[in-house]
């Protein structure tokens, strides 16, 4: 077969990536040699069984904030070019492009997997994030509910959650939710990246559109979830001028507080990241790839702690002086929702007090 480039298609729709660059763990891989054309069946989505026996993973990032998380899936079919979580597809000897968004692992026994890491006396209270990596409320979790499954084990428990979302699935779970807020023990973040829908499209292809994120803020917030607006990631030259009406638009609709995050590319989501500019925006490329050398020391990505979030530089400081400007005026992060893990308990061990 002919060898060329990874990427000798044109963007699909509906998916971020438009080839599956190479893995790096592997010493073989293919590649098509022809682009696509209307006639090629486009790739759907394929789901997997993933039968892990634990849920709760743990980092030691000093940038991160949490140090548990659980996913109750692996890949999403939301399909951002972008996302850092791509390069984990490698592990299970696929790629980071396409087979990301659509090859996607489930991990049906998350539920009860969780229940028991929290029963356990090894298992010390704290923060778990949801989800860590991939979207928890994605496509499919419409129809397994496995997140919903597993924010009910976290309410029955009252153990603290936080969680990050693009979809307005979140406010199908609202009552557990509600719940969880009587035990100060949850935050919601939702990312609004743009306020544009096309642009949107292009940029997040299978997440709700901003509309729809902006009802989401205003739901949640009605009902008394505190919310966290995240203008993340921030592309240099492409959203960031959208930063001061991302927060004004999100603080109207109850949102309480807000952050952000520089675009992170590690290994071959730099490739990915490169060809979609490509695709879409081949008058900007240059400039917002230089932007962001300039905000990563010449590299398109410094894995560095405390720098891999913001970046550094006079870009980098330009664009957190416009965060920090529009949270002011946006009367963001006057509150804080410091989550709680007081009202833990092990409802096994509950029954038992009542016997006694």
């Amino acid at each position: 077969m002919t060898q060329v480039s990874p990427f000798t298609s044109k963007a699909l729709r509906g998916r971020g990536a438009s080839a599956n660059p190479a893995n790096r763990f592997e010493e073989f891989h293919i590649e098509r040699d022809a682009e696509w054309t209307e006639e090629d069946p486009k790739p759907g989505t394929e789901f997997f069984v993933d039968n892990t026996r634990s849920i709760i993973a743990y980092n030691d990032s000093p940038d991160v904030g949490v140090s548990a998380g659980i996913n109750p899936y692996r890949g999403c079919e939301h399909g951002c070019v972008y996302c850092f979580a791509r390069p984990n597809h490698e592990f299970l000897g696929l790629s980071s492009g396409l087979d990301f968004e659509t090859k996607i692992f489930v991990k049906k026994d998350a539920p009860e997997l969780l229940r028991k890491e929290l029963s356990s006396a090894r298992w010390k209270p704290q923060v778990i994030a949801l989800s860590g990596n991939t979207d928890p409320y994605q496509p499919i979790e419409r129809r397994l509910q496995l997140t919903w499954q597993c924010l009910q084990v976290l309410a029955e428990f009252r153990n603290p959650v936080g969680i990050i979302t693009k979809n307005k699935l979140i406010t199908r779970d609202i009552d557990v939710l509600q719940e969880l807020v009587r035990y100060q023990a949850v935050n919601v973040c939702v990312s609004v990246t743009t306020l544009d829908p096309d642009l949107a499209g292009k940029m997040e292809p299978r997440a709700s559109r901003p509309a729809d994120r902006l009802l989401a803020i205003e739901k949640l917030s009605a009902a008394g979830v505190p919310v966290t607006v995240l203008t993340a990631p921030i592309i240099p030259a492409l959203n960031d001028h959208e930063i001061p009406s991302i927060l004004k638009e999100a603080a109207k609709r109850g949102a309480r507080s807000a952050g952000y995050v520089i675009v992170r590319l590690p290994f071959a989501v730099k490739d990915l990241f490169e060809q979609w500019l490509l695709d879409h925006f081949p008058d900007r490329k240059e400039k917002i790839l230089n932007r962001i050398r300039a905000m990563r020391g010449g590299k398109l990505y410094d894995a560095q702690f405390g720098k891999r979030m913001r970046g550094e530089g006079i870009f980098a400081e330009q664009i957190d002086d416009l965060f920090q400007m529009a949270c002011k005026k946006a009367r963001l992060n006057k509150l804080s929702s410091t989550l709680s893990t007081a009202h833990f308990r092990r409802p096994q061990e509950a029954q038992f007090m009542l016997f006694d």
